[in-house]
């Protein structure tokens, strides 16, 4: 299991969720956050922290296809070619590590509510 951050966050700049995470696992883009499944813990404490509820268990996607295209695209985010990057960002190891990313998947930079 890990958490994913959905369209809830999509042009919101709070970043409490970032605050709270004791591994680091979660990424800036430029119009939403993300969490690197392979670097999250499963603690669950970015999830209560989040002010406008975007953070859920992956698990609780199934059979939900508004969370459903967020979990698959949570995972593009971190192993798909970024626009304006010639690789992808993998498993950093923390997003200290790499600073705000600063583009998005191009399903997040489509998104329209």
């Amino acid at each position: 299991m890990s958490y994913v951050i959905g369209a809830n966050c999509i042009d919101v700049t709070d970043r409490a969720c970032l605050d709270v995470c004791p591994v680091d696992c979660i990424y800036v883009g430029a119009r939403k956050s993300y969490i690197n499944a392979n670097e999250c813990i499963d603690c669950g404490a970015c999830e209560p922290e989040c002010p406008v509820d975007a953070i859920f268990a992956d698990r609780t996607a199934r059979g939900d296809e508004d969370r459903t295209v967020f979990v698959g695209d949570s995972i593009a985010f971190f192993s798909d070619a970024l626009p304006g990057r010639a690789a992808p960002l993998g498993d950093p190891g923390g997003a200290g590590v790499l600073g705000e990313i600063g583009t998005d998947t191009g399903f997040v930079t489509g998104y329209q509510p």
